[in-house]
This record gives structure tokens, sequence and C-alpha cells, in this order.
């Protein structure tokens, strides 16, 4: 039975302003220096669980703030022996430059933001993952050819985060600039699924780490 937890989690509240250290990639991968695939704001998991044993040549990395998740994503990782993936409890928003700056070199060469809380009223804006510092830092440590892939079911934060890689100059949106019909991963997450089975829109983009 799936564990209950609170949808909304505020990410500037006390509770989460510690940054987390940074991992030993040694002990989290059999293979650390094999290509990284972060997926930021992982909820429960099941995106990666489903990406690891089809891309064994990969390492994935599941970023959430909501504790109760990344412990029950571990467990559920253990007993398939994925030896490639792992979770992780953070605040994204204070921790991806700690956390990315020991990263063996060039391996971070694809970041996933999907369905992220969108916060709504405009006094909570500050709430979103997508902020310019999380793009500065993305742009850090992506490796050149690298991509962002972004997807949500509300067309404004879609269009949010899409501004704020599109401001950055190391960040080339691919295509026309329309969304994309289809998603380019081969695993769709939850929520993309349940929007669809209800007939509604999904917005998504990709954007490539470009040489500046």
């Amino acid at each position: 039975m799936p564990i209950r937890v609170r949808q909304h989690v505020n990410p500037l509240a006390q509770k989460y302003q510690n940054p987390v250290t940074s991992l030993d990639w040694e002990k989290v991968y059999a293979q650390p220096n094999q290509p990284l695939h972060l997926d930021i704001g992982c909820a429960r998991g099941r995106f990666l669980l489903k990406m690891a044993p089809i891309e064994p040549n990969w390492n994935f990395l599941g970023l959430e703030i909501r504790e109760p998740l990344v412990e029950e994503a571990n467990r559920l990782r253990e007993e398939l022996g994925l030896t490639n993936l792992h979770y992780l409890f953070c605040n994204v928003n204070n921790s991806l430059r700690s956390l990315l700056s020991t990263l063996p070199t060039r391996t971070l060469q694809r970041v996933t933001i999907q369905f992220p809380d969108p916060w709504f009223k405009n006094r909570h804006a500050k709430r979103r993952v997508v902020q310019p510092e999380l793009v500065s830092e993305l742009a850090d440590y992506l490796v050149p050819g690298g991509i962002v892939f972004l997807q949500s079911d509300v067309e404004f934060i879609a269009k949010e985060m899409c501004d704020r890689f599109a401001c950055h100059p190391a960040f080339q949106r691919q295509g026309t600039g329309e969304w994309l019909a289809e998603n380019p991963l081969p695993v769709p997450t939850e929520r993309e699924i349940a929007t669809q089975k209800k007939g509604e829109p999904v917005y998504r983009a990709v954007f490539e780490r470009v040489g500046i």
C-alpha cells in the first residue's frame, strides 16, 4: 500500500534550509563514471525505477523533498537490485551546487523536471523549483550537448520554466519552439499517464546545453 504524504511541501520552510552534504559517488553507484540522469522532483520514483533497467549504461539520481517518498523509493530500488539508481532527500534549491560539485567530471548528461508543483499564487512563485539560480547551477555542471527535458500539465508553469532556461546563454531550445507532441523518453511518469487519460494536454520542451 503506498504511503501517504503531504502533496505540497514549502521549500522555504525552516526545516528544509539545511543543504545536503555531497554524496560518496563510489558507494552510491557500481560504476560512478557512467553518464548521469538527474530527475528533479522525482516524487515516488517510479519513473526512474523503470528507466534504470532500460538504460543500464546510465546512472540515475532522483531528488525529492518529501523524505518518506525517498525512503520508500530506495527500499524498492534495493529490492530490485538496481546498482545504477539512487534517491536522495533534499531541497534542490539549496543543495544542488554542493551535490553536483563532487560529481565525476563530465558525467551529468541529462536532467528531467516533470510536473513540478505549480504553486499557482503569485506570492508563492519563489517556491517553484525552476528558479534562475537552479538554471545557472545546471549550466555549470551539465556537459555540452546534454539535455534538460521539461514537462507540465499547467501551461503557464511550462512557459515559465522554458523562459528561465531560454534566458540563460548556455541553453538552447530544441525544435521550432512549439510544444513537443510526444515524450522523447521511453518511460512516461504517472502524472503524464493520468493527464493523457483525461484527454488533457501536456506541455513539453527540450533544452540543450550548448558551448558558450
